[in-house]
């Protein structure tokens, strides 16, 4: 251990990732000039994954694209889809959460923005992983 009683990791120890992450999950730094810090990708797919298969119709740059839940985690979505989606890509998508699921008396909608940050393909079908930066709950 250091002598100023760290554990020496940490800023500039040269295990830091420059991988996207939610804007929740920024560190922010008030009145720095220096840009937030962003949790490596590693730590966001820690998260509790929910599998649940849903319909999900994607929007993005190059059209609308169906596709299908895979799993849920408080980061994201991993969606199975028939087309590609590059890594990058901004993306707009609602999830409708039945309510028996949800303990509700109706169904809920999931509107959701987000990013790709992985995809592959399985199958002839493509896999999507999906940050989500924004979401907002509606009840139909």
């Amino acid at each position: 251990m250091p002598k100023n009683g760290q554990s020496g990791e940490g800023p500039g120890d040269g295990k830091e990732s420059a991988s996207p992450v939610t804007s929740k999950e920024m560190i922010a730094q008030p009145n720095s000039q220096t840009p937030p810090r962003r949790k490596p990708y590693t730590d966001m797919q820690s998260a509790a994954r929910f599998p649940i298969k849903l319909p999900v119709e994607v929007k993005s740059k190059s059209g609308n694209r169906p596709g299908e839940t895979q799993n849920i985690s408080a980061n994201g979505v991993l969606l199975q889809m028939d087309a590609e989606m590059p890594v990058g890509s901004l993306v707009d998508f609602t999830i409708s959460l039945p309510a028996d699921v949800v303990g509700a008396d109706s169904d809920v909608q999931l509107d959701c923005k987000g990013r790709v940050v992985r995809n592959y393909e399985d199958g002839g079908r493509r896999g999507v992983g999906v940050v989500i930066d924004e979401y907002r709950f509606e009840r139909s």
